[in-house]
C-alpha cells in the first residue's frame, strides 16, 4: 500500500507549478513593462523543484541567470472553477520560492514572440523553502519578503503590494485549469531582481515565518 502523500514534501509529488508574472507594479516598471489587466501566467515542470539543501544549477545556455523572489501558495485539494470568495479554503500552506530566470534567453524569447520555457523551466529553476502550514500565516497579504546574495540585500518587498490577490489568482487559474493537491502557485516577484553567478550564496526569507539558503553551481553535462 502506497504511503500517504505529505504536503510537507509537496515538491516530491506535486504536479503543477503555475507562475504569475508582473504581479508587483514596481517590478513591472523595472522590467519596462505595462501593468497587466489580467494575470500573466506561465508554467514550470515539476522537475524544476530544488528543495533547500540542493544547489541552483546554472544552465549552460545562459550567461545571465537572475533571481526572482516569490511567495508560493500550496494547494490542499482539487480546485476547479473556484469562486474568489471560497478560494482560501483550498490553500494548505505556503513556501518561499525563487523563480530562477535565464534573463538573456527570456529577452530573446520576447523579441521573437516565443514562450518562456527555455528561460523559466530548466532543472532547479524553482528553489523552495520548507512548507509553511496555512495556520502559521494569518494574513498572506501582510508579509515582508527579502533576498540577499553573498550577504548583500537585493530584493525586499511586501505582499500587500500584489496587483492581483491570492484568492483572485486561485479563482482565475482554476477557471482555466484544474488544480490538484500539492500544486504550487508562484504569486510574482517584487522589484530588485538581478544576476547571480556560480559559487554565489542566496539567502531569502519571510519575516517571522521561514528562511532558506542556496548555493549556485554550474550544471554538469
Amino acid at each position: 500500500m502506497a504511503a500517504p502523500k505529505q504536503l510537507s514534501r509537496f515538491w516530491e509529488w506535486g504536479k503543477n507549478i503555475v507562475c504569475v508574472g508582473r504581479n508587483y507594479a514596481d517590478h513591472v516598471r523595472e522590467m519596462r513593462g505595462a501593468l497587466p489587466s489580467e494575470p500573466v501566467l506561465f508554467l514550470k515542470p515539476s522537475s524544476a523543484y530544488a528543495p533547500e539543501g540542493s544547489p541552483i544549477l546554472v544552465p549552460a545556455y545562459t550567461g545571465n541567470l537572475h533571481h526572482e523572489l516569490e511567495l508560493g501558495v500550496v494547494l490542499g485539494g482539487r480546485a476547479r472553477a473556484v469562486p474568489e470568495a471560497a478560494a482560501m479554503d483550498y490553500v494548505a500552506g505556503y513556501a518561499l520560492c525563487l523563480d530562477m530566470t535565464a534573463r538573456d534567453v527570456q529577452d530573446e524569447c520576447k523579441r521573437k514572440g516565443l514562450p518562456w520555457t527555455l528561460a523559466k523551466g530548466f532543472t532547479s529553476s524553482c528553489p523552495v523553502s520548507a512548507f509553511v502550514p496555512k495556520e502559521r500565516v494569518p494574513d498572506p497579504h501582510d508579509l515582508r519578503l527579502w533576498l540577499k546574495v553573498n550577504g548583500q540585500l537585493r530584493q525586499e518587498g511586501h505582499t500587500a503590494s500584489m496587483i492581483f490577490s491570492i484568492p483572485y489568482l486561485i479563482s482565475y487559474v482554476s477557471n482555466i485549469m484544474a488544480l490538484e493537491e500539492g500544486d504550487l502557485i508562484l504569486t510574482g516577484t517584487p522589484e530588485g531582481v538581478g544576476p547571480v553567478a556560480e559559487k554565489d550564496e542566496i539567502q531569502a526569507g519571510i519575516d517571522g515565518v521561514v528562511s532558506m539558503r542556496f548555493r549556485v553551481e554550474r550544471a554538469q553535462g
